[in-house]
């Protein structure tokens, strides 16, 4: 178990909620309600068990909530078999946490198969997607996935080149990434002097725009430039950013991201791998991605091929930005 801040809040939220279930009262009060700190014992000590589990056990979001839908339903299905409609359910757990189990379920299905909401957490697909974006992710469009195992149950949809895809990362799956799609397997990808080229044929045709500057994400009174452009890429039109200083490939950046093994047997795809950029293989049911402010991106390049298995889905629009509110409604491309 990890120990870490979050951990020491779930755990003295769900100490509280077993005081409240131990110290108070069992019996239903003269309005035929349990009392308020039943209610409240109960519910902190659900969020104490999901702060727990995926906080300090690092599971997945999906993968709590998969268990607590589970739970819950089970509860549901004793309730109502014992239970008759017109009856009192007097046992204080079973009618409590029943009553969780259409509000999880629900919400388990909305973001297990439809739509999922995250956060932009860096710049580095700036300019399109900055730092502090909300955006909704499709779960559908790559197929409906088992929970957790993530393995597609039905076809409806491929990952194709271009698309803005979240992930989870290789290198610890608990994290989500957001990146671009620029091959898929069986593709010869190469990135040579700024200029990214798929089997052999220029894929992306940049047109300057200027100068763009922004914020660093770990300083932000340092300010960042960069030059903008105007790419094409597989019929997609979207802005990218460069900086022309900057090597197409920094050879020792893949250090803080894989073990000298790891990396070795990425390095087995690629004939080419140094400053001036690289030439690679990507193995058939994984995916080369890149983030589209090319120079401030931590991707493929470093940690490597993204396998089918961690997909979460295809990012389509922007639905909220606290600082920005004219993003709201920003169409991904």
């Amino acid at each position: 178990m990890e120990l870490n801040i979050f951990s020491y809040a779930a755990i003295g939220v769900l100490i509280a909620g077993i005081a409240l279930l131990v110290f108070s009262s069992k019996k239903r009060g003269d309005n035929g309600e349990w009392s308020n700190a039943l209610q409240w014992g109960y519910l902190l000590l659900m969020i104490g068990v999901f702060g727990i589990l995926a906080a300090g056990l690092s599971w997945s979001f999906t993968a709590v909530l998969l268990l607590f839908t589970v739970v819950s339903g089970a509860i549901w299905i004793w309730r109502k078999a014992t239970v008759k409609k017109d009856q009192t359910d007097h046992n204080h757990f079973r009618d409590y946490m029943a009553g969780f189990f259409p509000v999880i379920g629900i919400v388990f299905v909305l973001r297990t198969f439809i739509a999922e909401p995250f956060q932009i957490p860096s710049s580095s697909m700036r300019p399109g997607l900055i730092k502090g974006d909300f955006i909704l992710v499709n779960k559908f469009s790559y197929g409906i996935r088992v929970p957790v195992l993530n393995n597609v149950l039905i076809d409806t949809g491929k990952v194709e080149r271009g698309d803005v895809v979240v992930f989870n990362y290789p290198v610890q799956p608990a994290t989500n990434y957001i990146k671009r799609i620029v091959a898929v397997g069986g593709d010869a990808v190469e990135y040579k002097d700024k200029v990214l080229t798929v089997n052999g044929s220029i894929v992306e045709q940049d047109t300057p725009d200027g100068s763009y500057t922004y914020n660093d994400d770990n300083i932000p009174d340092k300010v960042l430039e960069a030059q903008r452009f105007h790419a094409q890429f597989n019929g997609r039109q979207f802005d990218i950013l460069q900086n022309s200083m900057a090597p197409s490939l920094s050879a020792n950046a893949h250090i803080p991201y894989l073990t000298a093994e790891r990396h070795a047997d990425f390095l087995t795809h690629c004939s080419e791998y140094n400053e001036s950029g690289f030439k690679c293989t990507v193995p058939q049911g994984q995916y080369f991605a890149m983030g589209d402010n090319r120079d401030n991106s931590a991707d493929s390049r470093y940690w490597g091929f993204v396998d089918d298995k961690y997909m979460v889905g295809k990012a389509f629009i922007v639905w909220l930005n606290l600082q920005s509110f004219g993003r709201i409604g920003t169409v991904i491309r």
